[in-house]
């Protein structure tokens, strides 16, 4: 029932764009299909958990194998007096999904399978954009975005992505192809000076709470007619009250400015770098006393060398980036604890420039990770990616023919902050008093990412990723196993 009703929606819509299309040639029909095979092993960087017996006994293993599926289709509608639309539908969900229950009770019946139940939402068919664009809206050089839309910022850095995942249809959610924001969008284009402000909807909980997630921000732009050079200075502005707080009214109040720019100095060698810093107001616990000034600092820096590209028939390019966010310096803070908070907020980041070590305490939990959890408190994770971290990549790229290209990364990553843990988060179930602190390294580790891509056709293409995770110091034993990530994809786009 879900697949026939998937399959009218998506006629529908293809009807409905023939139809306008036949009165007046100016709609665009667009879409791409993209199926993964992913083989994961110990994502949790323990090679010794096993499921509980009371979920399956033997044949325990730390391997997943999967495939998924994201479908998306887009309309793109140009109508009268600088009037358009655009809608895109899509569909991401992992094959056959069923969730695994023990019941005898509700014994589905088949032999091996009992205690399974099959995903009623997998053939769901979400909404990702959905937005009116208006130019020249009142005032010529002044464009209009309304509605359900991508936003992106620079490099992505403070504001790229909104991921989720709505039906949690997806094991890997850092391929959602869900993205977008709800948000209204104005452009001024006075080229070269262009200066855009966003109002965007996160979170409404209740449409008469007071516990919303909020996104405001102001982006100036120039482009230089010289060097290929550029530069930005913007404000975004997070208001998150969606952490309940007994105590304090106001929630947290992010404030980032910074500013970002490039150029290529040399021919084929480009610079780039972006600043920001955060102040505002930090509430992380639910009984938070009262709440704390916040002070963050992040930074992007980046060279990229493409001189030999014209001289090698392999087209050589190599790079490296730094980036670091900043940590807060108290070891286990409390409900009581005062002072300027200054750990980074990850706001809305959509450039990430590995597979594995940079969703860690977003959709990656390690096996230390999860015995330190603190469900009470934002920084949920004492190894999170999106603050209190150092990480430098190096990257190259080859292309040793027109359609076949290889892409590897080395990507080092240490903490900012050298913090204390109790005995009793470090080791699990072990022996060791409660308040006893532990100081540990600050060494994360080291991340290899290989890809090579093949462009069968125009439109379809084949790729190939693998990547590995080597914990460092700063994990401790039985929780330090290389993580391994395989994940091969076939995308078509039309």
């Amino acid at each position: 029932m879900k697949l026939l009703r998937t399959v009218c929606v998506l006629g529908l819509a293809l009807c409905l764009a023939t139809s306008v299309y036949a009165g007046t040639q100016s709609v665009k029909l667009s879409g791409d299909l993209t199926v993964r095979s992913l083989v994961r092993d110990d994502y949790d960087l323990s090679h010794n958990d096993a499921e509980p017996a009371s979920v399956r006994t033997g044949n325990t293993s730390n391997w997943e194998t999967y495939f998924m599926t994201t479908a998306e289709v887009q309309l793109d509608a140009d109508l009268t007096d600088n009037v358009s639309a655009v809608l895109r539908l899509f569909n991401q969900r992992n094959w056959d999904t069923s969730t695994k229950s023990i019941d005898h009770t509700t014994l589905m019946g088949e032999l091996g399978r009992q205690g399974y139940t099959q995903d009623p939402e997998e053939f769901n068919v979400g909404l990702d954009l959905a937005y009116i664009e208006l130019k020249e809206f009142l005032y010529s050089p002044l464009t209009l975005r309304i509605g359900r839309q991508d936003l992106w910022f620079g490099k992505g850095f403070i504001v790229g992505a909104n991921l989720r995942d709505y039906y949690n249809n997806i094991t890997a959610d850092e391929y959602t192809c869900m993205t977008s924001f709800d948000a209204i969008r104005a452009t001024l284009d006075y080229d070269p000076w262009t200066i855009e402000a966003i109002a965007a909807k996160i979170w409404e909980n209740n449409i008469q709470s007071d516990d919303d997630e909020d996104l405001f921000g102001v982006n100036v732009g120039y482009i230089f007619d010289s060097y290929n050079a550029e530069a930005e200075a913007y404000w975004f502005n997070k208001r998150d009250s969606s952490i309940e707080n007994w105590n304090i009214k106001n929630g947290n109040m992010v404030h980032t400015l910074g500013v970002r720019g490039s150029a290529d100095p040399i021919e084929n060698w480009t610079l780039a770098g972006e600043a920001a810093f955060q102040v505002g107001s930090f509430v992380g616990f639910r009984n938070q006393l009262e709440a704390r000034d916040r002070s963050g600092w992040a930074l992007d820096a980046n060279v990229e060398c493409r001189h030999f590209k014209d001289q090698f028939a392999w087209q050589p390019v190599g790079g490296v980036e730094y980036i670091f966010y900043s940590g807060d310096r108290n070891d286990y803070p409390t409900v009581g604890t005062t002072g300027t908070y200054q750990g980074w907020d990850p706001m809305y980041r959509g450039k990430f420039d590995t597979a594995y070590r940079e969703f860690v305490g977003k959709y990656n939990v390690t096996a230390q990770g999860a015995a330190g959890y603190r469900g009470d408190y934002i920084e949920n994770y004492q190894d999170a990616s999106f603050t209190n971290q150092h990480q430098v990549v190096f990257y190259g790229n080859l292309q040793p023919t027109d359609s076949l290209s290889l892409d590897a990364r080395c990507a080092l990553f240490w903490q900012h902050q050298q913090r204390s843990y109790y005995r009793t988060q470090l080791y699990p179930g072990g022996a060791g008093n409660v308040t006893d602190l532990i100081k540990r390294n600050n060494w994360l580790g080291t991340e290899l990412d290989v890809t090579l891509t093949w462009d069968y056709t125009e439109d379809v293409s084949f790729g190939l990723l693998a990547g590995w995770f080597f914990p460092g110091s700063f994990y401790y034993d039985q929780s330090d196993d290389v993580a391994q990530d395989l994940v091969g994809t076939v995308k078509l786009s039309f």
